[in-house]
């Protein structure tokens, strides 16, 4: 059709959302480098520390469902724009902590912000881009997520603390690209025309009910299969700087080495999404991975430090594939009128393994002295995420001329 052949990527807009990723993730990274500092000043456990780390995505979990809501209501530039406020503000507040009480204060409001912005990126995407597109551009956006990570877990312990003195400059550091990402989210996002949308209308949220989501079956199947994966990514993410110490690296070595992970999801979230493209298929691009991450868990049990670089690499090729083809699936699994709920209910689901995987990884660690229980469980975590995937519907390019179940 003519719309389709005239269709521009809106760079633009693709651009300000990874941005904004960025910003979202980069202030909670800049906790598992930090780990054993903050843990020594403010007089924590280990588990108690990673519920810094976790807190923010506490508030994903609550606030994802009413943020998609809110977003069919006032629109997807208003929603994500609010929650970028309160990001920059929450993250500035966390460099005036003096405390392990007020730094969870803090955090808790800058939680709310990415609570109140990540799930609706999803949302912008499908009101931006052809369903064809979708995931090219869902790569696009969400390379701003380890991106930021990256940068956080490679920079903050050999660059930006020896600076700042402190882990309160380390904060206040952190809540730069924030406030760069909300100032210019609301001045280069809006909201979509009917011209800017390629015919791509999202109807009032009246149209949709929350009952029929909840009986969507396969957005069931993605919550879980999201849980599964975030429980391990986050747990890994989370942890593997004090795996790495505990093997002999000291703590500046162990964050580049940990950030490997982040460096190479980079490429792997612009590039799997168009791999799967061009093969025309998604599942592989889920269930391949999880078994390449619980064969990483089991060795990384034993392996001696000089060999933790190629597992890093492995994980990130896993997390770009898999995170980006649950995001893409989000949309092409779902009406376009209920994208935002439904993005809602996934991720809140979803990131509620970001919160459980580190405490308990925590925990262990309080009371083993070493991760090689937590890394069992992760291995476990994924041989169920392999498992569970086959349940999914296949709804790449080889189905053409064959209907997607969107109703579930």
């Amino acid at each position: 059709m003519q719309h389709r052949a005239s269709f521009r990527m809106p760079w633009a807009i693709l651009g300000s959302a990874c941005l904004l990723a960025i910003a979202m993730i980069a202030p909670m990274f800049c906790i598992p480098p930090m780990e054993h500092i903050l843990k020594e000043e403010l007089q924590l456990t280990h588990a108690q520390t990673s519920l810094l780390f976790t807190a923010p995505m506490i508030m994903i979990v609550a606030l994802a469902i009413p943020a998609g809501l809110i977003a069919d209501r006032i629109g997807v530039r208003k929603a994500a724009g609010i929650g970028a406020i309160l990001i920059a503000v929450g993250t500035v507040l966390r460099g005036t902590a003096n405390s392990a009480s007020t730094l969870l204060a803090f955090t808790f409001i800058y939680g709310v912000g990415l609570g109140w912005s990540f799930p609706n990126l999803p949302k912008l995407v499908s009101t931006r881009v052809p369903r064809e597109k979708v995931g090219f551009a869902t790569g696009i956006y969400s390379a701003g997520i380890p991106i930021g990570a990256a940068l956080a877990m490679a920079i903050t312990m050999p660059l930006i603390f020896p600076i700042t003195n402190g882990y309160q400059g380390v904060f206040f550091f952190w809540s730069i690209p924030p406030i760069v990402a909300a100032v210019l989210w609301w001045i280069l996002v809006r909201e979509p025309s009917g011209k800017d949308s390629q015919d791509i209308v999202v109807s009032e949220v009246s149209k949709v009910t929350l009952g029929r989501v909840l009986k969507h079956r396969n957005l069931w199947i993605l919550s879980i299969t999201l849980l599964l994966h975030v429980f391990f990514m986050y747990s890994w993410a989370g942890w593997s700087p004090a795996l790495m110490m505990l093997k002999g690296a000291t703590p500046e070595l162990a964050g580049v080495i940990t950030s490997t992970t982040l460096w190479v999801d980079i490429p792997a979230f612009i590039l799997m999404p168009r791999l799967a493209d061009r093969l025309g298929l998604r599942k592989p691009f889920l269930w391949i991975p999880s078994v390449a991450l619980a064969l990483v868990a089991f060795a990384a049990i034993n392996v001696p430090l000089q060999m933790s670089w190629p597992l890093m690499i492995l994980v990130g090729i896993s997390d770009g594939a898999k995170f980006t083809t649950v995001m893409s699936l989000i949309v092409e699994t779902t009406s376009k009128e209920e994208v935002g709920l439904a993005s809602g209910l996934v991720l809140s689901i979803g990131y509620s393994g970001g919160i459980i995987g580190p405490l308990v990884s925590g925990r262990v660690l309080d009371l083993t002295g070493t991760l090689d229980l937590s890394l069992f469980i992760l291995a476990a975590v994924s041989v169920a995420a392999a498992v569970i995937v086959f349940k999914l519907p296949e709804t790449g390019s080889k189905l053409v001329g064959k209907p997607i179940d969107t109703s579930g």
